[in-house]
């Protein structure tokens, strides 16, 4: 007898994100994959900006807005917002 294998993320979740959309529209460009990338990265990247500061105390360096950039994934362009300080050394 084989045991079936859980799935690493929950049908439950993925129902949730694919809901109200096809799901071959995950794949297409701005699809579900995209956003995914892009929330991904983002909060990747604040949270080196939180590092970053953390490790600067005393130095009066803050936030600053954000940037936005563009990058290159397997999927083509993406467009994120890049956080910024106001020393310009992030």
């Amino acid at each position: 007898m084989s045991r079936r294998k859980e799935p690493a993320i929950p049908n439950e979740l993925l129902d949730q994100l694919l809901a109200g959309g096809a799901a071959s529209a995950a794949f297409d460009q701005g699809g579900l994959l995209d956003s995914l990338k892009k929330a991904l990265t983002e909060r990747a990247l604040n949270a080196e900006m939180d590092h970053h500061l953390a490790g600067q105390d005393g130095a009066g360096n803050t936030r600053n807005g954000y940037g936005r950039k563009t990058v290159m994934t397997d999927t083509g362009k993406l467009a994120i917002d890049v956080p910024r300080d106001r020393q310009a050394s992030f």
